[in-house]
């Protein structure tokens, strides 16, 4: 059974400078949840204070129900992962697999049956006589893990683990991480800087900034209901479109109208958007479009709040599977997510169509979802 974990209150300061800034979390046994934000945001320090790795400043962290603030790290039942595979590299990989199971005297014939069940299970079974210089970077993470996994721990606690890893091989780790999660069941705490990877992953995301958790959600949740800017900006590749502007009411109808555009471009509000009806004219907001929702005129199949207008081409960025073009309105540089099929040149205007039932508005001085 898979132990929850709960932060209470959580601090930490390094010096005079205040890196968890009382953060709450209760994470439910067996979820899978992402700690992501950008670097220096706090969360390899929310992670070391898990892991027993840092002191804590104030507040309380629970494993199991278990206050654990001063128990030590090998007392909590927990395997950490670290982004540096951290093995003994004179050491074969059947010994660094082991080699925490001989420090705590584990009887051999379940040492044997530990490394045989999980050498298996990472595919490594093949590599245990090799030591890690032989290794390639993705084995020997598979063997990092593999270390994590044969104490059976209630908590795994996962610091970047693939960063050091080439795009391909991360798609496949992350895969074989997942599967793992689903197989085993174990509540796992996962640091990551690449949003893609929390989306993938993740059951909940922790998605911080500067020592906070600005939102707690499910990936969907925090991918279409983002509760502020900070949150919309950073959780989407490439990321939303955000266009200041100002509130305009006309016949019965909410527009935002961007700052600096002409005239006859006037975005309709709806959606989730609509509570935007309830600002007085002039109300300055940032529209918030994803470049998914933005696409080339004619070529979706006909919906609703449809808003068609016309914009220069500045750059066209062919990505294989889809081309994002980077047009302006109103002097700002904004992305659009086409077919490539769709062609557009630079230097000329070119016909966009955007789908306002997913535009998201935002209060322009406090950064909030209206």
């Amino acid at each position: 059974m898979a132990s929850g974990i709960r932060l209470e209150k959580l601090r930490k300061s390094f010096g005079g400078n205040e890196v968890i800034k009382g953060i709450d979390l209760d994470i439910a046994p067996g979820e899978f949840v992402v700690l992501v934000g950008p670097s220096g945001c706090g969360k390899s320090t929310l992670l070391n204070l898990i892991a027993g790795l840092e002191t804590v400043g104030s507040g309380d962290i629970f494993i199991g129900g278990d206050k654990v603030n001063k128990v030590p790290p090998r007392d909590r039942d927990i395997a950490m992962v670290f982004q540096s595979y951290a093995l003994y590299p004179t050491k074969t990989v059947r010994d660094n697999v082991t080699f925490g199971m001989e420090t705590r005297r584990v009887p051999k014939d379940d040492q044997a049956a530990a490394l045989e069940e999980f050498a298996r299970l990472l595919q490594i079974d093949h590599l245990l006589d090799r030591k890690p210089g032989q290794l390639s970077g993705g084995q020997r993470q598979r063997v990092a893990m593999g270390r994590a996994l044969v104490r059976q721990p209630e908590v795994f606690l996962f610091d970047e683990p693939l960063s050091n890893l080439d795009a391909k091989l991360r798609i496949e780790m992350r895969t074989e991480i997942k599967k793992l999660h689903q197989r085993l069941g174990k509540t796992v705490v996962y640091v990551t800087h690449d949003q893609i990877e929390a989306m993938t992953l993740a059951t909940r995301i922790a998605v911080m900034d500067n020592g906070h958790i600005r939102q707690f959600a499910d990936p969907a949740t925090i991918y279409e209901n983002p509760v502020d800017m900070f949150v919309a900006g950073f959780m989407g590749s490439p990321p939303m479109n955000m266009i200041p502007g100002r509130v305009w009411h006309d016949g019965g109808k909410v527009f935002v109208l961007p700052r600096g555009a002409r005239e006859s471009i006037r975005f309709p509000v709806d959606g989730p958007a609509a509570r935007g009806a309830d600002l007085p004219d002039g109300h300055e907001v940032i529209l918030g479009l994803r470049p998914e929702t933005i696409f080339a005129a004619g070529t979706e199949l006909p919906g609703p709040n449809r808003y068609v207008f016309d914009a220069p081409v500045e750059v066209v960025e062919p990505t294989g599977p889809d081309t994002m073009i980077v047009f302006q309105i109103g002097g700002q540089d904004l992305i659009a997510r086409v077919r490539p099929e769709d062609v557009a040149k630079p230097g000329r205007a070119f016909r966009f169509e955007v789908d306002m039932t997913k535009a998201k508005l935002f209060d322009a001085e406090t950064g909030k979802a209206l």
